[in-house]
């Protein structure tokens, strides 16, 4: 029987879980994260459903030391598997297992290599994203493709939909490349690392929106850091803004030297920089549900400047 170990956290980490699982491979160690008090855990916990299927669990802080090392090496492997785990996984670990290890990334690589691939992607205005396996060298997500799937992104995705189309992504990439990685027949394909690049993590305070950018620019921060995330946000009159949802209208007028925010027919208004406008769908007022009627009656006829 195949053998694995697995290092893995988050939806993705569930999904390909349950595949090596469905299929058979052996899974004697499981090793992920403890949940982050201050994060909004919004997705299915590994930890849970390793449990639930009676396999040995373990979230160390750091995974490269010598006892977690020991422990895996004892196991005798043939996979060591990564499915978006969060920390980078040294030479040492990488080579324990006689097959190779494999790292599922969110994104079509070399594109978007590195931290929160698809709020990246939506953040750039991509129309399509994708679920990557590779194998794991010690420069992250840089190694030999196994396969990938692409999935859209539709202009009003949020993040979370977008998230969702991958983690279904990854589950059937790793199903159908399985069989050929435990015969030994997988064909694997260099990346051309030129052609892509690298990005870090995001911030909370990353999602402050920047009033000089087009209105699509907007649209898009908007979606990447939408709920569950923290949120696109803007200071309004002394308060805190945050812009949970928005809506790209078409048509653009002449160019402004300011967007302003505004009331109109029921409706709250971004007129932006480019000419182009977008309608705040959802918002929030230092913590406090916002609607449009309430921000109408907030500023009436006035048109606020932003900046």
């Amino acid at each position: 029987m195949t053998r694995a170990v697995v290092f893995a956290y988050h939806d993705v980490g569930c999904r390909c879980l349950g595949v090596l699982l469905d299929q058979g491979v052996e899974v004697p160690l499981v090793v992920t994260h403890e949940d982050s008090a201050g994060e909004n855990i919004w997705f299915a916990s590994v930890a849970r459903m390793s449990r639930e299927r009676g396999i040995e669990t373990i979230a160390p802080e750091d995974p490269n030391t010598r006892d977690v090392e020991d422990r895996i090496r004892r196991l005798a492997p043939d996979f060591l598997f990564s499915f978006y785990y969060r920390m980078m996984l040294g030479p040492s670990l990488l080579g324990i297992p006689r097959r190779g290890a494999f790292n599922m990334h969110g994104s079509l690589l070399p594109k978007y290599r590195g931290r929160v691939p698809v709020n990246w992607a939506i953040i750039h205005g991509e129309t399509e994203t994708g679920a990557t396996l590779h194998e794991m060298v010690e420069k992250p997500d840089a190694g030999r493709i196994v396969d990938q799937e692409a999935v859209p992104i539709g202009p009003d995705d949020l993040a979370v939909d977008v998230f969702r189309k991958v983690s279904g992504a990854a589950g059937r990439v790793l199903a159908r490349s399985l069989p050929g990685l435990i015969a030994g027949t997988a064909a694997l394909k260099a990346q051309d690392l030129s052609k892509g690049s690298y990005f870090g993590g995001r911030r909370p305070e990353d999602g402050r929106i920047d009033w000089s950018q087009p209105a699509k620019r907007i649209h898009d921060l908007v979606r990447a850091v939408a709920p569950p995330y923290p949120g696109a946000f803007t200071g309004l009159e002394g308060g805190r803004l945050r812009v949970l949802r928005t809506h790209l209208l078409p048509g653009r007028e002449a160019a402004r030297a300011r967007a302003v925010l505004h009331a109109e027919g029921g409706r709250c208004l971004a007129a932006c920089v480019d000419g182009t406008s977008l309608e705040i769908l959802e918002a929030e007022l230092d913590g406090k549900a916002l609607s449009a009627q309430e921000f109408a009656n907030r500023i009436g006829a006035r048109r606020v400047s932003m900046s």
